[in-house]
């Protein structure tokens, strides 16, 4: 059998500087914006003629935080609870033989942009960083099978209640002014979804923290439900 290598066509820029945090699939945080550089010698616009056309996009990537880690037979997905294993190809597991992922985005826009030819996206599950290696157009009429089953995943979770200090929510009123990012929107997206491991869903006692483009984002349980207590500057908040 041939070996087979790949060669990155782009990489992404994006709200999701840490792995804590990214939605577990794509879709599910509107808000979540980013950009994929296209590299030389893929960075030309007759590359993309007709893509503008499309609403949305199958990104196909590599799980370059992962893939040193090697694959693992079997994954506890969070969906069971972290407890019952199943096979890593009835998973999105990032452990995976070939670390490829694929996440279909929302073409927002192309620009050209000092020097760099871009597409702007949204709705992504995508690290900071993260390299791409194919881009393919999503077609509604083949990609949409209506009478397809989620196995044990047959619907979204989401619906945990957020609220925001006032102290944070003036603060992401600034931040949106200076900037033009709905920072308060992706905050409450990502944590409608609650991003915390399953192992930790009976935990009330603690803070957590997240790294979204270059702030930490701190929050914890209260009243059944998640307060954002403190958002400001700084490093990533360790994984």
């Amino acid at each position: 059998m041939p070996s087979v290598t790949f060669t990155p066509i782009g990489i992404i820029h994006s709200c999701f500087r840490q792995k804590f945090g990214i939605p577990r699939q794509p879709g599910l945080v509107r808000a979540a914006r980013g950009e994929l550089e296209l590299l030389p010698p893929y960075n030309r616009r007759e590359a993309l003629a007709g893509l503008e056309g499309f609403s949305h996009l199958w990104i196909h990537f590599i799980f370059h935080r992962t893939m040193a880690e090697g694959w693992r037979p079997t994954i506890r997905p969070p969906r069971l609870g972290g407890k019952k294993r199943v096979g890593v190809f009835a998973t999105r597991s990032t452990h995976r033989p070939n670390p490829l992922g694929m996440s279909v985005v929302r073409l927002e826009s192309i620009v050209e942009r000092e020097g760099k030819l871009l597409l702007e996206l949204s709705g992504i599950d995508l690290l900071d960083q993260t390299p791409v290696v194919d881009i393919k157009p999503y077609l509604p009429y083949a990609d949409i099978i209506d009478d397809a089953s989620g196995g044990f995943a047959p619907e979204p979770d989401g619906g945990a209640a957020v609220r925001f200090t006032v102290e944070v929510e003036q603060f992401c009123d600034h931040y949106q002014r200076q900037t033009r990012r709905d920072l308060r929107s992706l905050v409450e997206q990502i944590l409608a979804q609650d991003p915390r491991p399953a192992y930790l869903h009976q935990s009330s006692e603690r803070s957590y923290g997240m790294h979204l483009w270059e702030l930490n984002v701190r929050w914890r349980i209260e009243d059944g439900g998640f307060l954002v207590y403190l958002i400001e500057p700084g490093e990533p908040v360790n994984e």
